[in-house]
């Protein structure tokens, strides 16, 4: 079973993300980042759980009707890469 890695801007997102909905609601906030996290965890038994992300190699989790967790697996590991809304554009335009 891979161990699930939380990459640094994968952090970074999460932490944004919950910074910016607990201007609102700090328990909104605090339930939002605990789903994000329970939605990730079957991932390391079913890696493939996701749909073909948009970037090759990854693959993205629709973890909340307004969150994409986009990850990717590397054999014994798990690596989550981001997170974001899903408004906004992934993977960036180059230039």
């Amino acid at each position: 079973m891979p161990a699930i890695q939380w990459k640094r801007q994968a952090i970074g997102d999460l932490i944004r993300i919950a910074r910016h909905i607990a201007k609102d609601s700090p328990s909104d906030a605090e339930k939002l980042v605990d789903l994000i996290e329970e939605r990730v965890t079957p991932l390391a038994t079913h890696p493939e759980m996701g749909r073909i992300g948009r970037k090759r190699g990854t693959r993205e989790l629709v973890a909340h009707e307004s969150y994409i967790v986009i990850y990717r697996a590397l054999g014994d590991r798990l690596e989550i890469l981001r997170v974001k809304h899903a408004s906004q554009q992934w993977p960036p335009r180059a230039g």
